[in-house]
């Protein structure tokens, strides 16, 4: 009998469904009964990893504390189980192909002829075993993406196939998430989609264990009893996961139909007493706030919300150990570039403001016209990564006095590149996995707003950038007023700010620290950033 049990969540019809945070909330559920739980996130597209994909293509690229560019799932999976995940727990078809090439390339298969099955499903499952083995869980869940039918994620499923067959059925589940909608016309819920998707599941080998069923409404008796039917299943393990107020709230949604227990029933593994009191009290909390606060959100990418779903979620998870909730304004800031919008017009009317990371000239000249309105205004302002860097850049051209300065990402040929490209990063050809990436070493320095947040010396937070703020120009700088908040142990400015006496709040850093708030655990900047706000 293997030491772990295996949870594959598979998903039909579309993508974008709640598969994520099925996931999440099945890791969450195993955990609070006392099992040690991992998540591993299968991603079929042909990609290393995120890092090089435009957030509209697939939202925010997360990472991990070791570096990992990773699916936005991952911050899901980070968020409801309370634990830092590694870049393991991301698998991609490039890697996949890439390992069974190299491996090809060596002569490891030598003599062979190099196929789907068994190599390519024999690298996946090595993969996924490898995770359980290193990480010693009890439960390993399993989330395939994309649809059950896409040709991408055909090995995948084959290789989740072939697992139920080499370990037996008490050692390996299958969850089905699939859509079921309530026709705006007629007001009836369908549930034709959920069929055929559990149909095209079957058809390749696998029968699942449970559905999950996502619909704007609660599950109808008559829909659950048509789907258990066709899906050769119980009624009790079709689940209804409807629309919620809070993604926090759907591992109580599921916990309240017996969900996590019906699951450990088919692994054969014994349900103990959930504790899911901390949780419970973070969803009242959150559910119960009434005060708001308005957060300018300025970006590039504000037509995709989830291209910044971690800094909304360390907003949200602020906003309940502040006790006020955050009313997001979203300012696109290329259409502040363009003109389109003046920033006096929507920025007069907020409590604070977040300016968004993001790499590249558009939009950027947008961000800096905010930035001034908002320094100038006193309007507490939390800058993330590039926000710090065009802070540096407004900072230096409008107080300063350095007329043009700028990034050499932005301008090659400023006169003044009070933001450059980091020393090691000037000889890299190659754009995948080369930024600086991951948790690392930052010194506070004491007497500081950022120092006072966090309340301890050292921090470790996780980077993704090139480009830092010049330290030619930091004695300049900071004789103008700018505060070096927090330093790398090589010398590098990890974050800025301005005097407290000059502006409540202005604080940038270059690193993210969104990616290690937790619902129950809230990212100190975004606390202060909250706090300032709610007393503007």
């Amino acid at each position: 009998m293997p030491e772990t049990k295996y949870v594959f969540i598979t998903g039909g019809v579309m993508s974008g469904i709640g598969k994520g945070i099925v996931s999440a909330s099945t890791g969450l559920l195993l955990k609070s009964r006392g099992y040690r739980v991992g998540i591993v996130k299968v991603d079929p597209y042909l990609n290393v990893d995120a890092g090089t994909m435009n957030p509209y293509a697939h939202g925010e690229v997360y990472v991990t504390e070791d570096g990992g560019e990773t699916d936005l799932d991952l911050g899901h999976y980070e968020r409801f189980l309370g634990e830092n995940l590694s870049k393991k727990h991301n698998i991609t078809t490039g890697q996949v192909y890439y390992n069974v090439i190299m491996k090809e390339r060596k002569g490891e298969y030598l003599g062979k002829t190099v196929q789907i099955i068994p190599h390519i499903t024999d690298e996946i499952k090595q993969r996924l075993s490898s995770v359980a083995r290193e990480t010693g869980v009890d439960v390993l869940v399993v989330e395939i993406g994309g649809t059950v039918g896409d040709i991408e994620g055909l090995p995948f499923l084959e290789a989740a196939r072939q697992m139920y067959v080499e370990l037996g059925s008490n050692n390996v589940a299958f969850v089905h998430v699939a859509w079921a909608p309530v026709l705006s016309t007629t007001g009836e819920q369908k549930t034709k989609p959920v069929q055929h998707s559990v149909y095209e599941l079957r058809r390749i080998g696998i029968q699942p264990n449970m559905v999950v069923v996502r619909s704007p409404r609660p599950l109808e008796a008559e829909s659950r009893q048509k789907i258990a039917l066709f899906s050769n299943l119980s009624p009790s393990d079709v689940i209804s996961d409807h629309d919620v107020d809070y993604v926090y709230e759907v591992p109580l949604l599921l916990e309240s139909q017996g969900y996590a227990a019906r699951l450990l029933s088919r692994l054969g593994l014994q349900d103990r007493e959930p504790d899911l009191e901390a949780w419970k009290s973070f969803v009242d909390r959150l559910k119960s706030i009434e005060k708001t606060v308005n957060i300018a959100m300025v970006g590039k990418y504000t037509k995709l919300r989830d291209s910044y779903l971690s800094i909304v979620e360390a907003l949200r998870h602020a906003g309940v150990a502040v006790g006020v909730k955050p009313n997001l304004v979203w300012v696109e800031a290329t259409e502040v570039e363009e003109g389109k919008i003046k920033v006096e017009d929507v920025l007069s009317t907020v409590d604070g403001a977040v300016v968004l990371p993001g790499f590249g000239k558009r939009g950027a000249e947008g961000k800096i016209r905010a930035i001034k309105y908002l320094r100038e205004n006193n309007i507490p302002t939390l800058g993330i990564c590039f926000g710090l860097q065009l802070s540096v850049v407004e900072f230096a051209r409008d107080v300063v006095g350095l007329e043009n300065a700028n990034s050499t990402e932005i301008d090659p040929s400023t006169p003044y590149p009070v933001v450059d490209l980091l020393p090691w990063e000037r000889d890299v050809k190659e754009l995948g996995g080369t930024l600086r990436l991951g948790a690392s070493q930052i010194n506070l320095v004491k007497g500081t707003q950022l120092y006072d947040l966090y309340g301890r010396d050292v921090i470790y937070e996780r980077h993704r950038h090139r480009y830092e703020v010049n330290p030619k120009y930091v004695e300049k700088l900071v004789e103008a007023g700018l505060i070096v908040s927090a330093w790398s142990p090589q010398g590098l400015v990890e974050a800025a700010e301005l005097p407290r006496k000059e502006h409540k709040f202005f604080i940038g850093t270059q690193p993210h620290p969104e990616f290690k708030s937790r619902p129950l655990s809230p990212s100190p900047p975004y606390v202060g950033l909250l706090r300032a706000a709610q007393t503007k």
